[in-house]
């Protein structure tokens, strides 16, 4: 589809945000649809859970236009055996990711073989890790940037002793660095800089420590650290992220305004507890619809930030958790009407600047949501937009766009 075309189709469901001193460049080409099935591919195996064929989960993905897929590969537990069989705590049971109570997993042979039936599928596959807590908590192992990619090497080693490194289109050494929940192996300097903390001195340090340990063997991966949090206009400024292959940021509509949305309605990220989601079913779409454009400007205000950072960084952008709500599920009172709106809005915003290369519907693409799942018109309506989009030429000597057509 040429851009013309492009801008013509989706110009009645989003308009783009004019940015003053600049234009978009003219793009070609297009980007990959990702899904995130994070932890949940392997910790969602009892029945009903969404993951306990891989098969039909994998085969409905197809169906509704994905062809990648982020997942998270336990680096720390290839650290210290990837063939034993590990137990792990629960992260949450008010989520809908991951399992709610103690689950065991034994992530060899596992890893390779769902890698396999999505390159059988050709799907493409995008490595991250969240840092699953076992009961011997392994992961506090990774003490130094040296371990993180030593660990990230023996993952890498694993699927190309298999031949399937061809199916890998990224690597993110770590989801939202520099979140405690995440790393909690790492201490930033100084300790308060905790969520989005990235661009002290020691972050970069371990990020650029980390990354040489796998570029001096797989130099053709492409390599970053994930981010999280409100997208300013000075981002792009913070720190030199030169050790990175591509931005990954994950951008909500309820990080604009400094985290106003989720402030007024007294969502709080309760992990055991359900009064984050009573207030949500409350106040949540009351508050939206009463200021829609308020907050639809709020997404995309950071949409246009991010597009700024990576014209500025000559990074290309992916994102894979987005873009209305962080937090939701199939519940009494919640309807999936105005979290799809606000990710369509997302969607097509982020393809016209053509800086993405690799882009998300939301971060409830998964067969456990079972009311944004069902609606197929909908994913392939989205899913088209994104492999039909337009991408920067610039862009096209990126080592993750050489990566995607590989």
């Amino acid at each position: 589809m040429k851009r013309r075309d492009f801008l013509t189709a989706t110009a009645g469901i989003a308009a783009t945000l004019p940015v003053a001193g600049f234009s978009w460049p003219v793009p070609v080409g297009s980007p990959i649809a990702i899904t995130m099935w994070e932890f949940s591919w392997i910790e969602r195996q009892w029945p009903g859970a969404g993951y306990e064929n891989w098969d039909l989960a994998l085969d409905e993905l197809a169906e509704r236009g994905y062809n990648a897929i982020r997942i998270d590969a336990f680096p720390h537990l290839f650290f210290t055996n990837p063939e034993k069989e590990y137990m792990l705590e629960p992260l949450w049971n008010a989520q809908e990711w991951g399992s709610p109570g103690p689950v065991k997993i034994k992530v060899f042979p596992a890893l390779n073989q769902f890698i396999a039936k999505c390159a059988q599928r050709n799907i493409k596959i995008g490595l991250s890790s969240w840092f699953r807590q076992d009961t011997d908590d392994v992961r506090m192992q990774l003490d130094t940037p040296a371990k993180l990619g030593t660990a990230w090497l023996k993952v890498l080693d694993s699927i190309h002793a298999d031949g399937l490194l061809d199916t890998i289109v990224y690597v993110d050494l770590c989801n939202e660095w520099t979140g405690p929940q995440w790393c909690p192996f790492f201490v930033n300097d100084p300790p308060q800089a905790t969520w989005g903390g990235w661009d002290t001195q020691k972050s970069r340090t371990w990020m650029e420590q980390a990354i040489s340990v796998l570029r001096s063997k797989y130099p053709d991966i492409p390599y970053t650290f994930s981010f999280t949090g409100e997208v300013s206009v000075n981002d792009w400024n913070r720190a030199d992220l030169s050790m990175f292959d591509l931005l990954e940021l994950h951008i909500w509509m309820t990080s604009s305004y400094k985290g106003e949305f989720y402030k007024t309605i007294g969502y709080r990220y309760d992990k055991f507890s359900d009064e984050g989601y009573k207030n949500m079913q409350l106040y949540a779409e009351k508050l939206y619809t009463e200021k829609r454009d308020y907050w639809q400007y709020g997404l995309k205000r950071q949409i246009t930030n991010a597009a700024e950072w990576s014209l500025k960084s000559g990074l290309p952008l992916g994102t894979t958790e987005c873009w209305g709500v962080v937090d939701y599920k199939d519940w009494p009172l919640l309807s999936w009407d105005w979290v799809k709106e606000l990710c369509s809005l997302g969607v097509y915003e982020a393809c016209k600047t053509g800086r993405w290369l690799m882009i998300s519907t939301s971060n409830f693409c998964g067969p456990q949501f079972t009311g944004m799942w069902r609606d197929i018109g909908w994913h392939r309506k989205l899913t088209s937009a994104i492999k039909s989009a337009p991408v920067d030429e610039a862009l096209k000597s990126s080592l993750l766009f050489k990566r995607i057509i590989k």
